[in-house]
């Protein structure tokens, strides 16, 4: 037990499930209010956690979870942009 490393858990926006951080994928609203799809998990900003799945995404989106977690609103260019980089 004293070398056991704790797993840092996250839920997802879509589905809402408990998964180890390291296997979600994550969008930032930066200092500066631009939207962005962080793949280093290290970025300035307010963050929320996806499966990195197109679905778990849309549906975030559809429920304005992605909304509500980075309290701003999202344009539809940038949601655009997000699940086009999702998928690259």
């Amino acid at each position: 037990m004293a070398g056991e490393k704790k797993i840092p858990m996250r839920q997802c926006l879509g589905c809402r499930e408990l998964k180890p951080k390291t296997e979600l994928a994550r969008i930032v609203r930066t200092p500066d209010g631009g939207i962005i799809l962080d793949v280093s998990h290290k970025a300035n900003g307010r963050g929320a956690y996806f499966c990195p799945d197109r679905k778990c995404l849309e549906a975030a989106f559809k429920k304005k979870a992605a909304e509500r977690a980075l309290g701003c609103p999202i344009p539809e260019e940038i949601k655009q942009m997000l699940l086009d980089g999702l998928e690259a």
